[in-house]
């Protein structure tokens, strides 16, 4: 018979020296290393345990509705000064598991009982069972060919782990008074591969949506989208909107003053460069500096202009054509600009930066429309509050950002 831990007459010193004290480094947000597919874990105490729970998306294309939830593994005190690991994966049960805190930002688990993860049925009956948690349908449900391809692909790759993986800590991103809208992490759809999770930052006239998950085209990791804050869209009449050509000849006319104006900016640096070579530096620099304020007050003042401009909503439609897992989307925007978006083949090959439009919706939900797929992805955000997921400085989420990146790289 087993034999519970006598909570009511434990200290709260073993508690604190032998669980939260030896175990502090790993509460927090994760992303585990699954190769392109990545993931969400969030550590957490909770009452005498120290629980991973790994955070999905909903089903697609449900991306409104709120994530989905499980425990990977829990820790607590089985007796005094005893802390025990146990893995939680699979349908048979608590079984031992452990722990190895590798530094302080890297962690990684290990089941000691993989048969508990194993079903009677055999590995149809785990896929079987698998597709109903991950995807809440059933096989013959899903009449895409291709996507039914992915799926088992991502069924064998990540199911051959047993819940033995490496973690390696994430950031929430730190905001500003001005930013665009807060924030934070968000539910996007991306075709045949389901809703995926993606982190958006603020970083001056840029803003960046960096992937927690992926997939076999683009890792979790990459910068899926890029928008450039400087260079605000204004939608035409909702009839015209409807028109794909009349959309792309927009994006395009800005994407090509964007290429002049960084033509423009290098060619400068270029000259400046040569004028500081033929020791002309002194009558340069005080120019040079101003020349940089200036253009970074132009570049605010024209994000806050178009801000200030732009209504308070306008009517919103996708352009004939254009392919969106959910028809369920907003019928108005606030402002739009210009971004770019990642594609490549499968495997990560032949990646390429495309044009398209970042559409805001409203505080929690943002859009974004690839010009070269003719794909639409809707974005929501994800609403709970992580502890302990604060980065210490801008300067350490950044550096996470280059972390996770490279990993995939």
């Amino acid at each position: 018979m087993k034999i519970l831990p006598d909570y009511e007459h434990m200290e709260y010193r073993d508690v604190y020296t032998c669980l939260l004290h030896r175990y502090r480094h790993i509460l927090g947000l994760w992303q585990p290393d699954i190769g392109p597919y990545g993931g969400l874990l969030n550590v957490v105490v909770d009452g005498f345990f120290i629980i991973g729970w790994m955070y999905l998306p909903p089903h697609d294309p449900h991306v409104d509705d709120p994530m989905r939830f499980k425990p990977l593994f829990r820790i607590h005190l089985m007796e005094r000064k005893s802390a025990t690991v146990e893995c939680m994966y699979g349908h048979k049960g608590p079984h031992n598991g452990h722990i190895q805190i590798v530094k302080k930002d890297e962690f990684s688990t290990k089941c000691n009982q993989t048969d508990h993860h194993r079903m009677s049925g055999g590995r149809q009956e785990e896929f079987r069972t698998w597709l109903r948690e991950e995807w809440g349908r059933t096989l013959e449900d899903i009449f895409h060919e291709h996507m039914q391809e992915l799926i088992l692909m991502k069924f064998i790759y990540t199911s051959q782990y047993d819940n033995c993986l490496t973690y390696r800590r994430i950031y929430l991103p730190p905001s500003n008074a001005d930013d665009l809208l807060k924030p934070g992490l968000f539910k996007g759809t991306y075709g045949s591969h389901g809703l995926e999770i993606v982190m958006l930052s603020f970083h001056g006239k840029k803003a960046k949506g960096t992937k927690i998950t992926g997939d076999p085209n683009i890792p979790a990791g990459q910068q899926t989208v890029e928008i450039d804050l400087a260079h605000p869209i204004q939608l035409p009449d909702i009839e015209n909107l409807r028109n794909f050509n009349e959309l792309s000849r927009i994006v395009l006319e800005v994407q090509e003053q964007v290429r002049r104006e960084q033509q423009e900016e290098e060619e400068g640096q270029d000259e400046e460069e040569g004028r500081f070579r033929q020791g002309d530096s002194q009558q340069v620099e005080q120019p040079a500096q101003r020349d940089d304020a200036g253009a970074e007050g132009t570049e605010a003042a024209g994000a806050a202009a178009a801000q200030e401009s732009a209504p308070t909503s306008q009517p919103f439609v996708l352009p004939v054509g254009v392919i969106s897992r959910n028809e369920d989307y907003p019928r108005t925007c606030r402002m739009c600009f210009y971004g770019t978006g990642l594609i490549a083949g499968h495997g990560f090959t032949s990646p390429e930066r495309t044009p398209g439009i970042f559409i805001l919706f409203d505080d929690d939900r943002f859009g974004f429309i690839w010009l070269e797929l003719k794909s639409f992805s809707l974005y929501s955000r994800i609403k709970v509050s992580f502890q302990n997921a604060e980065a210490p400085s801008r300067e350490a989420f950044d550096e996470m950002l280059k972390n996770i990146q490279s990993m995939t790289t």
